[in-house]
């Protein structure tokens, strides 16, 4: 059975390696990118050029910026007395687009995974600490997930935060929006209520 000329073969591996594309998506991707104007390659080369080379993590809170400081830690308009702390720079971006939050952010890069090797010393723990020993935040924000990893991120933040005397906060967790209690797990369902406020 014939198969497609080995750069074709290249493409449809290289794409397949992306997250959520698996060896159908790959080779639908690849083929709409070889049927296409010459154009939409060349641009899509660039633009994944220009990324990667153009944009950095913040030295200071680790956010993807194309300056150093970010926009954000440079804003005089942020409150640099709340510092939310996440995993990865792609969730400063995601709580950013809610509009819900005023202050400045500090990406861990990971959480604690014995299991993969990542212990606190690989993270960007001993920055928080520093970070807050230097600026006195009125309160840290730590908005990890519910999984088992984040959990214990969380507990060895706490442990190193709170002889600093700083407010230690966490996200509220509970029940997706437009979701009924049928979907929710006892995990989830037991910290909505336990996080529940007066309205």
């Amino acid at each position: 059975m014939p198969d497609y000329p080995a750069p074709v073969r290249q493409l449809i591996d290289a794409l397949k390696k992306l997250p959520g594309v698996g060896p159908r998506s790959a080779e639908r991707l690849a083929l709409f990118i070889m049927q296409s104007e010459p154009r939409l390659a060349e641009d899509l080369a660039s633009a994944i050029r220009s990324a990667r080379g153009g944009i950095k993590n913040c030295s200071r809170c680790g956010s993807y910026t194309a300056t150093d400081p970010c926009e954000i830690c440079a804003s005089s308009r942020r409150d640099k007395g709340l510092i939310c702390v996440v995993e990865r720079a792609a969730d400063i971006l995601r709580i950013e687009k809610t509009s819900q939050f005023g202050g400045v952010y500090h990406a861990l890069m990971g959480k604690i995974a014995p299991l993969d090797g990542v212990g606190p010393e690989q993270l960007r723990i001993e920055d928080l600490v520093k970070r807050v020993q230097a600026e006195h935040p009125r309160e840290v924000i730590i908005a990890l997930g519910g999984d088992a990893q984040s959990e214990a991120t969380t507990h060895h933040l706490i442990e190193v935060l709170k002889p600093l005397g700083v407010s230690i906060t966490r996200i509220a967790s509970g029940i997706p929006v437009g979701s009924g209690l049928e979907y929710a797990d006892e995990l989830t369902l037991g910290r909505a209520i336990a996080g529940r406020r007066p309205l």
